[in-house]
């Protein structure tokens, strides 16, 4: 017994660390943005208790509906997009090429540079008026538009930031591929199967748990995007509006204007979306997930 309570002990001590910044990092913010959310607060007052007012605040909001809006069409078409082109390039890395480590290196940076502020700054540069695009356009006698400053195209561009930075899905894609054993392609041919029953048959199905988990690991992390969309429109989410993710118009609210009560309600209001989209994937995966027995 006391050689346990001696084990029990050293384990504590060891988990002590990342118990310490879990109640320190984690939980204690996060109960202060609860207890904020129902507070009018703006870092130099004492919060004074309002209850339901910022919640109430944000069904009038239009700016934030707008940011809603904005940030669900960034997922709806950024998150496929991106697994669509890792998926591809896995399948065109798993085919046993040369010099593999090193494209699947090379195809793997940009997910560690996507998200600096660097690269963003090199994104607005490359689609501005003059920039790379056009430059390369007027090559063949078009003149290209400011891709940022449209707000017809604004968006876009972010969604290509994030497209470009499919190495992490990929390199995950390119690990379930490993493990789907031949036998059921060479088996596949004999009964005539082309490559694209392949595809839709074999390759698919048995990756579908790693396709499923992919999916909700970039549903969150676009939820979350902030830094494309600030060094793009310069921390304004303009050309009117069209680049104003929830999360910038959340650092707006929050550190613009100090309003800090509203700025954590949107914050919780933020993470019930994400818990929600993730709780609909999870419902919704008995249907298209195929877990081999």
């Amino acid at each position: 017994m006391a050689y346990t309570r001696r084990n029990a002990k050293a384990g504590y001590l060891f988990l002590a660390p990342w118990l310490i910044g879990l109640v320190v990092i984690t939980i204690g913010p996060m109960l202060a943005s609860l207890y904020l959310s129902f507070t009018d607060y703006n870092l130099i007052q004492a919060p004074q208790w309002i209850g339901l007012a910022n919640f109430t605040e944000m069904l009038h909001d239009e700016k934030l509906h707008n940011s809603l809006k904005v940030t669900f069409v960034y997922v709806a078409v950024s998150v496929p997009l991106q697994l669509v082109v890792a998926l591809a390039t896995a399948l065109l890395l798993d085919r046993g090429m040369r010099g593999l480590a090193f494209y699947r290196s090379i195809f793997y940076l940009p997910s560690l540079l996507g998200s600096s502020v660097a690269i963003a700054v090199l994104w607005k540069q490359i689609f501005g008026t003059a920039g790379l695009v056009n430059q390369l356009l007027e090559l063949v006698g078009i003149e290209g538009p400011g891709w940022v400053s449209n707000p017809d195209t604004a968006l876009g561009t972010i969604i290509l930031l994030h497209v470009w930075t499919f190495g992490s899905p990929m390199i995950i894609f390119l690990a379930g591929l490993r493990q789907i054993p031949r036998t059921y392609y060479e088996a596949a041919q004999v009964d005539g199967a082309g490559k694209v029953r392949q595809f839709f048959s074999i390759t698919l199905p048995l990756l579908s748990s790693i396709v499923f988990f992919n999916l909700i690991l970039q549903l969150i992390g676009a939820f979350q995007s902030f830094t494309q969309a600030f060094i793009v429109s310069g921390g304004s989410g303009g050309p009117a509006g069209s680049t104003t993710f929830f999360t910038l118009y959340l650092y707006q609210e929050g550190f613009g204007k100090f309003d800090m009560g509203y700025a954590s309600a949107m914050a919780w209001l933020l993470m019930i979306i994400i818990g929600l989209f993730t709780a609909i994937n999870f419902l919704g995966a008995k249907y298209w997930v195929f877990h081999e027995n």
